[in-house]
């Protein structure tokens, strides 16, 4: 059973939360997808490393990756634009499974 890394948790944390940012979403949006129980980030980090444990990197990028396409598919016509080519939250995610894809 993998776990997640102090250090690793810390990435996953500001990961998120500019992934969120960029999302144009909250972390009670975040909640709602994971199920948890509290919109509180050490919560949803708990949601998450629960995921990494069971299923690895490649499972926690699904879930992300998951939860990305059920928030586009909400709101068609309420898209952001990526403010420049690096923000494009779907381009983090593709990074980071790339990453683990890399590791493995």
């Amino acid at each position: 059973m993998a776990t997640l890394t102090s250090a690793q948790r810390d990435e996953l944390q500001a990961f998120i939360k500019d992934w969120l940012r960029h999302a144009g979403r909250s972390q009670s949006d975040l909640r709602r997808a994971l199920q948890a129980s509290s919109i509180r980030l050490p919560v949803l980090l708990d949601a998450l490393a629960t995921t990494y444990a069971s299923q690895g990197p490649g499972g926690l990028a699904a879930q992300l990756c998951a939860i990305e396409d059920r928030w586009r598919s909400e709101e068609p016509g309420d898209v952001r634009e990526p403010a420049g080519p690096g923000d494009d939250p779907l381009a983090q995610l593709d990074l980071l499974l790339r990453e683990i894809r890399q590791e493995h």
